[in-house]
């Protein structure tokens, strides 16, 4: 299993038309085959700059790489991720054996 998430920062005022515009574009890969327990977050924490959480899971590699090149992932970034976000950092988990 592996845990893939990503919390960012976007370009957008909050609460603007562009900013709930790119969450319903995010929203969408959720549809992509494979993915599991994918969620939209608000980040609330005061410890770190970033505003917003996609969280995935993936059932093993070969599901995350079909994720990761799956033509709507593609799209997404080039046309939303790389244009609309400010800073992200992204962190792809697997269970810890112990």
């Amino acid at each position: 299993m592996i845990c893939h998430t990503v919390v960012f920062k976007l370009k957008h005022p909050a609460g603007s038309a562009e900013e709930q515009h790119f969450l319903h574009e995010a929203r969408k890969l959720s549809a992509i085959a494979g993915v599991e327990n994918f969620e939209c977050l608000k980040q609330v924490s005061s410890k770190n700059p970033y505003d917003f959480g996609l969280s995935m899971e993936f059932a093993n590699p070969a599901v995350y790489d079909h994720y990761n090149n799956h033509p709507d992932h593609v799209q997404f970034v080039q046309r939303f991720w790389v244009n609309e976000v400010a800073e992200f950092l992204e962190i792809d988990y697997t269970p810890y054996p112990g």
